[in-house]
């Protein structure tokens, strides 16, 4: 079951790169049908997550500028 959590896992986070939009409405409606895999610390660690990559946007836009 391990590489079934690890392939699903890297999956997610390929999806979540390439399409962020669908990755958003699956994690909703994942959340929506299992509340209980959702805690309040996974919320703010993915605020933090999502507040840190767009920090790195910033950058790399400005970096692209140059």
């Amino acid at each position: 079951m391990s590489n079934l959590d690890d392939s699903i896992g890297k999956i997610l986070l390929e999806l979540q790169k390439d399409d962020p939009d669908t990755f958003k409405k699956l994690m909703k409606k994942a959340q929506e049908e299992n509340p209980e895999l959702f805690d309040e610390d996974i919320d703010t660690e993915n605020k933090k997550i999502d507040e840190y990559n767009l920090k790195v946007d910033e950058y790399n836009n400005k970096v692209d500028e140059k």
